[in-house]
């Protein structure tokens, strides 16, 4: 049976948050998908894998639903299923996406939505507008639209003071993933006082299905699955540059130092070198000596 990745939001009041929360593991689960739900008092964000049929049928469930108000969804499919998540977790949380205010403003009041023909119709005859990328900085490393604001962000919430440096007279678009981030924080924008916002509806992906990679996105998108990058094409091009080399990649492993972790960029040719420094090589090749100590005193 064929599998697809689902990707969603949507913003409409829930009054009640942990039973919306009790609803979708009990949906969620009976059909067998895998990935992630939030819900907030202000809607849902999901991202799910699964057979197609099953999805089908979710959509059908989420739409039929007395909780809120989940018709007229904009659904973002994709290559991939099940198995490209490790598990399927339902939560509440204060916001869809953590951008922590220190005031409450009105997420519905969001800027105008473009869709993918119109964004790049915008960009096209307005050369000289604000393009602001609202993801973290090792997304935009990978993948991003030409000419766009990058802020060196690691968390969402740490875009605010990057606000501050553009101008709030000037026309400003904004894009992200699948648009959630860039929705509420054009709602958000709009509340400290920018005149003129927009953002790209249904996001990155909603563009990259239309104009894969003959319009003005280049290298490829971030997901956050095992998926990790998104090419729309075969035509594909690498825009990030290898950690340990001068070739082009988006291929993202973590430190082999299991108490850094890091996130690095790596090359076909340098995947055997995955650690960030001399430091991390030392205390990598300490633990790998306690591994095999371990093993020889367990033998």
């Amino acid at each position: 049976m064929s599998q697809k990745i689902l990707l969603f939001y949507k913003f409409s009041p829930v009054k009640d948050p942990d039973e919306a929360r009790k609803w979708q593991t009990v949906v969620t689960a009976e059909r067998g998908l895998n990935g992630r739900v939030i819900i907030s008092r202000h809607g849902i964000n999901a991202t799910l894998g699964g057979d197609l049929e099953a999805l089908e049928d979710y959509i059908e469930q989420l739409e039929s639903t007395e909780l809120a108000d989940f018709r007229n969804i904009e659904y973002k499919w994709s290559n991939g299923g099940y198995d490209d998540f490790p598990k399927l977790s339902v939560k509440v949380r204060k916001e869809l996406v953590t951008l922590d205010p220190e005031e409450e403003f009105d997420v519905y009041d969001s800027g105008t939505p473009l869709k993918p023909e119109e964004w790049h119709e915008f960009m096209i005859n307005n050369p000289d507008v604000t393009v602001l990328d609202a993801r973290n900085n090792y997304e935009s490393e990978i993948g991003r639209f030409r000419g766009a604001v990058t802020p060196n962000i690691d968390k969402f919430k740490e875009i605010k003071p990057h606000l501050d440096k553009l101008d709030k007279e000037k026309p400003l678009i904004t894009y992200c993933t699948g648009d959630v981030r860039c929705e509420y924080l054009s709602a958000y924008m709009k509340h400290k006082g920018f005149k003129d916002v927009y953002h790209l509806d249904g996001g990155i992906i909603k563009y990259g299905a239309k104009f894969a990679d003959e319009g003005l996105w280049d290298g490829s998108c971030y997901v956050f699955d095992k998926r990790v990058g998104l090419n729309f094409s075969d035509n594909s091009k690498d825009i990030a540059t290898c950690t340990f080399c001068d070739n082009k990649t988006s291929t993202y492993r973590n430190c082999a130092n299991s108490l850094c972790n890091k996130r690095l960029l790596v090359c076909r040719e340098c995947e055997t070198r995955i650690v960030c420094n001399e430091q991390c090589e030392k205390l990598r090749s300490k633990q790998k000596a306690n591994s095999r100590s371990a093993t020889a005193t367990v033998s």
